[in-house]
Order: structure tokens, then C-alpha cells, then sequence
């Protein structure tokens, strides 16, 4: 089932690459996903799966092949690597047994706006550039029921490994936006009545009071600098969560979750 490859076959370099580097993933349309259960996930979603690759060290469980013997018959090629190549592929501590590349499928700025304002919450990304707090971003805005999460230009990549790994799998469910200028996602927004509502760490309205029902943009900054100067024109309304400890902010992913399901719980009242 698994074509055997040798350490010093050119295919691992180029996954160490597409593993290590966004100018890679962005060029090949694919990045790299670890795990039987992010496999599993995306294969479950229709993602476009090219390659699963295995450890030869590891045991071949029945779990895995299965998901192999899926993504085989949508065209995968299956690899088994020489013992340790996958640990160097990969940057994790502790590396998982399989991985696969699977194609990027992000979506125009034009193609989420289309047919109007969306009906569900947006998150707007801009300049977030912790991997970790963007993928558990992509998993709030999947458990909320968000149109899509927009990485504006000057945020992390939303393939990184690490974004993938935090997302458990919703960057195969919610739709990404990336590389915009947040000044022209905002205007966009707004043209097509979309209330954008800006986080900030003080100085907002508390978020009971916000504006968080119809089509909604929830606007969030960077982790070090909060929202960048110059944007006061293009937001509707800035929002504060009010907290009673010492703590002056939230961490910017726990702050985007509790907007993002404050906004679910007001649509569904």
C-alpha cells in the first residue's frame, strides 16, 4: 500500500520546506497536516488530500490504514518515509506517526462578500501573529458558526503547522480569507453593511452592550499592540470586556471567543 522512500529521496526536502516555510505552501497551493485525526477530519470535509506519509518505524494501526486506504481512492499517493525522516519534516516535539499535504482552498475577500453581507459573524485578523491563538481562533469561529475568519495582511499564516494543529481541524471547516489589507477588508465591510466591531483593552463599550446582532465583523489586533493606529474610521463600534481581577486584557484568542459566541448566543435569543 505505502511506497517506500528513502531519507535522501528529494521529496523530503521538499516537504521539510513546506513544512518550514509560508512562501512554500503558498507557492505549491498545500500545506502539511500531522495526525490520524486531522487527516481524518479533512478527509471527512472533501479536502483535497495528494500525499500521506508514514513513518516506517511505526506500526501501521488499523486506524491508519483506513484513512489511508480513503485517501488513496480520492488520489492520494502513500509514502512510507525511512525511520525518522517524518520527525524531521515536521516541528513538533513529539511528531506524530503520519502526516499528510493536503491542497489550500482559502477564499476571496469578493467570493465571502458576493452575495451580500453574511448572516453569521466574521472574525477579522489583523496582524495576529501567534500561530496558537489564530488556530484556536479558527476552532471558536467553526464552534460559533462564523461565515469565515479573514487573515489580513501582516498576520500569521493561517497553514502554518502550528495554526493547523491549534484549529483541530475547523481550517478544513471555516472558510479563510488571507493576505488583505485590513483598511480595505474593513471598507469592504462596511460598503456592504456589515457593523464592525473592534476589540480593545480599554475605553469600549462593555460587550453586553455592543452592537452584535445582524451581519457582524468582529476585529481583532495584534497580541503585543492591540488594534493599529488609524483604523478609528473604518469601525462602527469598540467594544471592551469589562473583567474584576488585576489582568488589563485578555489573551486575544479568548477575547475573539467570547465575542464570537456572545454574538452566536445573541442571534440565537
Amino acid at each position: 500500500m505505502f511506497e517506500p522512500v528513502g531519507a535522501k529521496n528529494p521529496l523530503v526536502s521538499q516537504l521539510r520546506r513546506l513544512s518550514g516555510r509560508r512562501s512554500a505552501r503558498a507557492a505549491e497551493g498545500r500545506f502539511l497536516v500531522e495526525g490520524p485525526t486531522l487527516l481524518g477530519v479533512a478527509l471527512d470535509a472533501g479536502a483535497d488530500v495528494s500525499l500521506v506519509l508514514r513513518d516506517g518505524e511505526a506500526s501501521l494501526t488499523d486506524e491508519v490504514a483506513t484513512l489511508a486506504q480513503r485517501a488513496e481512492a480520492s488520489g492520494a499517493r502513500l509514502v512510507e518515509l525511512a525511520p525518522g525522516a517524518l520527525a524531521k519534516i515536521t516541528d513538533t516535539v513529539t511528531p506524530q506517526s503520519v502526516a499528510s499535504v493536503v491542497a489550500r482552498h482559502p477564499i476571496t475577500l469578493d467570493g465571502l462578500l458576493q452575495e451580500g453581507p453574511p448572516n453569521l459573524p466574521v472574525i477579522v485578523l489583523v496582524g495576529v501573529s501567534d500561530p496558537g491563538n489564530a488556530g484556536t481562533l479558527l476552532r471558536s469561529a467553526e464552534a460559533a458558526g462564523a461565515a469565515a475568519v479573514v487573515f489580513c495582511a501582516g498576520s500569521v499564516d493561517p497553514f502554518h503547522p502550528k495554526t493547523v494543529r491549534a484549529s483541530a481541524g475547523s481550517i478544513f471547516l471555516v472558510p479563510v480569507v488571507e493576505g488583505v489589507e485590513a483598511r480595505h477588508v474593513l471598507a469592504a465591510l462596511g460598503d456592504h453593511a456589515v457593523q464592525r466591531i473592534g476589540a480593545v483593552a480599554r475605553g469600549g463599550v462593555e460587550l453586553g452592550e455592543a452592537e452584535l446582532t445582524g451581519p457582524v465583523a468582529i476585529v481583532l489586533g495584534s497580541e503585543a499592540h492591540g488594534l493599529p493606529e488609524g483604523l478609528e474610521g473604518l469601525l462602527d463600534e469598540v467594544v471592551t470586556i469589562p473583567m474584576s481581577g488585576r489582568a488589563e486584557s485578555l489573551n486575544v484568542a479568548m477575547a475573539g471567543t467570547l465575542m464570537v459566541f456572545e454574538a452566536a448566543r445573541r442571534r440565537q435569543r
